[in-house]
């Protein structure tokens, strides 16, 4: 896995918009307005994604690429590493997981809207 690969997979989800709302080197994912995946090109052998907090710790036991995200809040963020202990199918599901869990607390009237797109 690379950043590029990770930014154009991030990018073909559906209503996926991105940007630099904190600084020149943070780039953020959004779908509605909402983050689910972030890559930071001064790092760009990792990506964040947001996680059920409980299969969040699952990964941290079982791979050492996932780690707590930096600036996060741990309980639902993980930093994974590419080219680690993770296959690249795992980071895609990981970033679906990640999509998955912002677009299930959207409110209603948002829901209807992303389900239009």
């Amino acid at each position: 896995m690379n950043i590029e690969a990770a930014r154009n997979y991030c990018l073909s989800k559906k209503g996926c918009e991105e940007s630099f709302p904190f600084d020149e080197d943070t780039l953020v994912f959004k779908v509605m307005g909402k983050m689910f995946a972030v890559l930071m090109l001064e790092k760009p052998d990792m990506i964040v994604v947001k996680c059920d907090a409980g299969y969040a710790a699952e990964l941290r036991d079982e791979y050492t690429a996932v780690e707590p995200a930096w600036h996060f809040n741990k309980k639902y963020w993980n930093q994974i590493h590419f080219n680690a202990d993770v296959e690249d199918e795992l980071i895609f599901r990981l970033i679906d997981h990640s999509l998955n869990e912002v677009v299930k607390k959207l409110t209603r009237k948002m829901k209807a809207e992303y389900d239009s797109m």
